[in-house]
């Protein structure tokens, strides 16, 4: 497949996980790929692996929620590939915990993490972009952000907070050749949500029609199509690989 040819995908959090599932899916698809993690060596493993398989990468480092991070993120990222086309903010973390006993830190961790990261992602990409007129960003929503999940209030504060950014900046840059898109994956077999209790992942499962999770690699095809001209009148949407637990 090549319908990402001559486009340059920069993933956040895409060490491990859905991350590294969309990273490896865009660059199959064509796009030269900046792998960015918090943890350089995890970043770099992804990078290698896009390359031994014939694809064209490189693993940067950063912490999403520092702003001088991410700038020296994107500019490695720019060193090595050029321009980036096509933003997606992944990075993300999960804890457990009811509001009652949540810390202020726990809270404004899990807010910095997912939507300061997602805003510093974008401000940055944006003006490139802008400039030259076409560009792609797909943030990482959660349908949780929409229905909302127990012992998880900050993590769905965080992720609706994201669908709204979402909503709010395609309508600002959209008729300036940008398109902006969300995707609110459901449960998906990763080490963030095997990290959830037993007791959690038994009752969501139980929730859902499809009566399973997900894969990295069925979120990850959701993305390459957002990246891709297929989908050239998707703007401001927020799409749902979730098995069935929100229907819009």
């Amino acid at each position: 497949m090549s319908r990402l040819a001559g486009q340059h995908a920069l993933v956040t959090g895409a060490g491990a996980g859905i991350g590294a599932a969309v990273a490896e899916r865009l660059a199959a698809e064509g796009a030269a790929v900046s792998v960015m993690d918090l943890d350089a060596d995890a970043a770099e493993r992804v990078a290698r692996a896009i390359r031994e398989a014939g694809g064209t990468a490189a693993g940067v480092a950063g912490d999403v929620s520092d702003e001088a991070d991410m700038d020296r993120a994107f500019e490695a990222a720019e060193a090595a590939h050029g321009a980036i086309t096509c933003l997606v903010n992944n990075a993300g973390i999960v804890q457990q915990a009811r509001l009652e006993d949540m810390s202020v830190a726990d809270f404004d961790r899990m807010i910095a993490v997912h939507l300061r990261g997602t805003f510093l992602g974008c401000r940055r990409a944006l003006g490139p972009m802008l400039e030259a007129g076409r560009g792609t960003i797909i943030n990482m929503a959660s349908q949780l952000g929409q229905i909302g999940g127990v012992e998880l209030t900050h993590y769905s504060a965080a992720k609706a907070g994201i669908i709204g950014l979402t909503k709010a900046l395609a309508r600002e840059v959209s008729d300036r050749g940008v398109r902006v898109n969300a995707v609110a994956p459901g449960p998906i077999n990763t080490d963030l949500v095997r990290a959830l209790s037993d007791e959690w992942r038994a009752a969501k499962a139980a929730e859902l029609p499809l009566g399973r999770f997900g894969e990295p690699e069925d979120v990850a095809a959701t993305v390459a199509f957002l990246a891709s001209d297929d989908a050239k009148i998707y703007v401001g949407q927020t799409l749902g690989p979730n098995s069935g637990d929100v229907m819009l």
